[in-house]
């Protein structure tokens, strides 16, 4: 009992270590302050998924709407008595005004939100590569403490993991097949513990923290050409500090509709994206793990089951089955 009283409090502190360090937005102004690039990169993001996006969301509701049940009631009582046939009216309004309104969906939310998926991805990958140029160029010391630990990130400067050369090519280009098979098999197995009774909502908001903060973190370790074994390992080895990155991003969205989920999203996944990419993460962790007596929280396989089914999936090639 008492050993599992210890393993939840340093699960605890490793878990606000990692959500303090989410939460360390001076990173994104110090990145933006140090590159106009990624300054600009920024502002479109901020533009394209804030004031268009979930703008045309508050006009939708706030103005198209309103205007829809003025021209189109929904209520006897504006018919007036001497209209005839009002229940006939109601439902003819009704209708028009679903009509109207999936309409609206269909040529303007729906084709800006495969847009801005589309965009906000190629965006994103130019704000992480950008932070990466930044933090090697200017050596910027991106930790709360950095007058006491001016050491930089090895996950940052030092790429690592991968041979040189063509063989190295191979490898880049064969492990980020597997990881986007990995990933779309985790996204699914999130998206089906939200239907669990009970323990769904909470199991949900766990598994998407961990999202959230592997694909924050997956940008910088591509950048530094972190092996996809060490990340993974890595990762899960310190799944407590992970899960407390990642809650801030699902905090943000957790309550809203998907649409307006996915904006907001949008909005705060490049400023995690940047205060990912100035976490010294090693650093934080030993930190936190060097006042402990022991090993602390061990590894959890949270990848096991999308690991398990890519690999059957990638069983389903020949030339995979052949290699193996």
């Amino acid at each position: 009992m008492e050993s599992a009283k210890t393993y939840a409090k340093q699960a605890s502190l490793l878990w606000l270590a990692g959500f303090g360090q989410a939460c360390c937005l001076h990173r994104v102004f110090l990145l933006c302050k140090s590159s106009r690039m990624l300054s600009v990169r920024t502002g479109q993001c901020f533009l394209l998924n804030g004031f268009i996006f979930l703008g045309s969301m508050v006009m939708l509701n706030n103005v198209v709407i309103p205007i829809l049940l003025w021209i189109l009631p929904n209520q006897h009582e504006q018919f007036g008595t001497h209209i005839h046939g009002t229940e006939a009216a109601v439902a003819l309004y009704s209708f028009l005004r679903f009509i109207l309104v999936e309409l609206f969906y269909i040529f303007w939310f729906y084709p800006l939100y495969v847009f801005s998926i589309v965009l906000s991805t190629i965006w994103y990958n130019d704000i992480a590569k950008h932070a990466y140029d930044t933090l090697r160029r200017t050596g910027l010391s991106m930790s709360q403490d950095s007058s006491k630990n001016d050491k930089p990130d090895p996950q940052i400067f030092t790429p690592t993991g991968r041979p040189s050369g063509i063989d190295g090519v191979i490898v880049g280009i064969g492990e980020q097949v597997y990881s986007v098979l990995l990933l779309t098999f985790f996204f699914i197995e999130v998206s089906l513990t939200g239907f669990i009774p009970y323990v769904g909502k909470a199991i949900n908001f766990l598994l998407l923290s961990w999202m959230y903060a592997y694909y924050c973190f997956e940008y910088k370790w591509n950048h530094s050409e972190l092996s996809l074994d060490k990340r993974l390992d890595f990762f899960e080895s310190n799944w407590a500090f992970f899960a407390g990155f990642g809650s801030p991003c699902v905090l943000a969205i957790f309550c809203f509709s998907p649409l307006v989920s996915y904006g907001v999203m949008a909005i705060l996944f490049p400023l995690f994206v940047l205060t990912a990419a100035g976490t010294q993460a090693e650093q934080v962790i030993d930190s936190v793990k060097s006042k402990w007596e022991g090993r602390g929280p061990g590894k959890l396989q949270i990848f096991y089951a999308a690991n398990t089914l890519s690999m059957l999936a990638l069983q389903l090639l020949p030339d995979a089955q052949k290699e193996q």
